[in-house]
């Protein structure tokens, strides 16, 4: 069995899981009424007929995913007689639990977020300096795992240039990445099928990534979130039956990051992101000139029509399907540039 067999046999398994999944998981969270609150003034105001849609369905993914991505390691090391006494096999495997782990961790996180929200019935979960505290622990859990297994490197490697050491900086920068990037997809959850669209095409540009710098093991996680995301969509595509939820952003975004560090190259990290950075990006740009509007002319402008950008593409006439299609078109483009990089650099 060639490591690509294997690669999609874990893909297509998760698809299933999390497919099937949905079966069972749809009509529960729809018997205890864990649906999701709208806030209109956070979305375009037609999206208030979304109002009590069942969240939480990032379970559908994350369980499928630790599964099969578990799963396809040991069947990886099986098929290929990996030498199981090599330290670095065994440096590679706890670089793929400590994925997992921080994923997880983050999917945690996102959980308590959406049941304060459910249990309230608000849009409100937990406050941001909660989220950002967590979030910070878990950060700096995984930044350390991955430095004990092999990743001492203190470099920012943009491909054509590498910065000098940075030692205990880099370590602050990276938590900077951490909490910026997961919350960047997080916003990019605003529109039925975009994240998880968004989310598949950046995995299979990392299973390519992974493979080219002779990272497989990584790949068993990668194509393992990959199927599940298009699992997920059976479910999530407008209209949405299921919404991921914070439970499924906030998993999403840890595994995009966990991945970009692991593989430690930031101008590929940059490049794979970049849908989510711009999202994140145009809040920022939004609400920093609203405010120096408001304070030089006495009211606030705006650039977009709303945001995350996504938002100022539907309020410009853009249906959520264009806007899926168009977005994952920008994933693969700015992808495969990054294969580019790495094949170049």
């Amino acid at each position: 069995m060639s490591f690509w067999v294997i690669n999609l046999v874990t893909a297509l398994l998760s698809f299933v899981i999390a497919g099937v999944s949905g079966i069972f998981l749809v009509p529960f969270l729809h018997k205890i009424k864990f649906g999701q609150p709208i806030k209109t003034e956070d979305g375009p105001k037609w999206h208030a007929k979304k109002q009590g849609t069942p969240t939480m369905g990032g379970f559908m993914f994350i369980i499928s995913t630790i599964i099969t991505a578990i799963a396809g390691y040991w069947i990886y090391r099986w098929k290929t007689g990996i030498d199981t006494t090599d330290s670095e096999s065994f440096k590679m495997f706890y670089r793929l639990l400590s994925c997992i782990i921080f994923a997880a961790s983050f999917g945690f996180l996102g959980f308590i977020d959406d049941y304060k929200k459910v249990a309230q019935k608000k849009n409100d979960g937990l406050t941001p300096w909660q989220k950002i505290a967590i979030q910070v622990i878990c950060g700096g859990g995984f930044l350390f795992a991955i430095r004990c297994f092999g990743d001492k490197s203190t470099k920012i490697d943009l491909g054509f240039w590498s910065t000098p050491s940075l030692g205990i900086f880099y370590y602050i920068l990276m938590m900077l990445v951490i909490i910026y990037l997961t919350n960047a997809v997080n916003l990019t959850d605003g529109v039925d099928g975009l994240c998880g669209s968004v989310t598949f095409v950046a995995m299979l540009i990392f299973t390519v990534c992974c493979s080219i710098l002779k990272q497989n093991e990584m790949t068993c996680y990668t194509m393992a979130l990959a199927g599940g995301c298009l699992g997920f969509l059976l479910w999530n595509l407008n209209p949405a039956k299921c919404f991921m939820g914070d439970t499924g952003s906030m998993f999403l975004g840890a595994s995009v990051t966990a991945i970009s560090l692991i593989l430690h190259k930031h101008l590929l990290m940059i490049l794979v992101a970049l849908v989510y950075i711009i999202e994140a990006l145009s809040v920022v740009i939004q609400v920093s000139y609203f405010k120096y509007t408001k304070k030089k002319y006495g009211e606030g402008r705006r650039i977009f029509k709303m945001t995350p950008i996504h938002h100022h593409f539907e309020m410009s006439g853009f249906s959520e399907y264009k806007i899926v299609i168009t977005f994952s078109l920008c994933g693969i483009i700015f992808g495969v540039l990054g294969i580019i990089t790495l094949l170049a650099f």
